[in-house]
């Protein structure tokens, strides 16, 4: 059986695909809404179509339903966001607090998204001298579902203010999964199309983050 005819990527299609990643945004406010699990499996889907080293596959998403996993999951949040704040001095110590980092209360959907570096398959393809391309492979994972998600209007904040290790115990995963991202997702508030760090004066775009660098 012959694979079928690759599609074609027209102007419309990349126009719209720049769109979409110019409002991806990392989404803190969320309406309390429910997400429609069509939506959302076809999110993931989406994301278990990503590239991985070897093959590996080595994403593995939880979604977070308990009340008290996620009370422990905000708790964790909060230890290390008070944590952070101080490691800040004066105005910016002032405009850190000021800010929203997580929608850990709001989101209707939690997903811990961990890379299991158990895993056999790929069959160490890859990532003899660079295993850090397990985790990688995740990365990629999530920025798929983000973006799928985020084609069907639904938001997602990636909350990196945690304690890998106690999300791991509160969510009793195995000893090799290692936590890489933890998602909020739901429909947002309000839509933007710069960041929101942008837009509260926490760190302008890096102009020089776009040079080609020559060797």
């Amino acid at each position: 059986m012959t694979d079928p005819r690759p599609p074609r990527f027209d102007d419309d299609f990349r126009q719209a695909l720049d769109d979409l990643f110019a409002w991806r945004r990392d989404v803190r406010r969320f309406r309390p809404d429910p997400v429609d699990e069509a939506l959302l499996r076809q999110s993931l889907a989406a994301a278990h179509r990503s590239p991985s080293v070897g093959n590996s596959q080595p994403w593995r998403f939880v979604r977070v339903a308990d009340p008290e996993r996620r009370a422990g999951v905000v708790a964790s949040f909060e230890r290390c966001n008070a944590d952070a704040a101080l490691r800040y001095a004066d105005a910016r110590q002032a405009q850190y607090r000021a800010l929203k980092l997580a929608g850990l209360r709001e989101a209707p959907v939690h997903l811990a998204v961990f890379c299991d570096e158990a895993t056999e398959a790929g069959h160490g393809l890859g990532r003899a001298t660079m295993p850090e391309m397990l985790r990688y492979s995740v990365v990629g994972a999530v920025q798929t579902f983000w973006l799928a998600a985020r084609a069907r209007g639904l938001g997602t904040g990636w909350v990196s203010i945690l304690e890998p290790a106690r999300i791991a115990a509160l969510l009793d995963v195995p000893g090799s999964w290692h936590l890489v991202a933890y998602l909020c997702v739901g429909w947002p508030v309000e839509e933007h199309a710069d960041p929101e760090l942008v837009r509260h004066g926490w760190q302008s775009q890096d102009a020089t983050a776009l040079d080609l660098i020559e060797r």
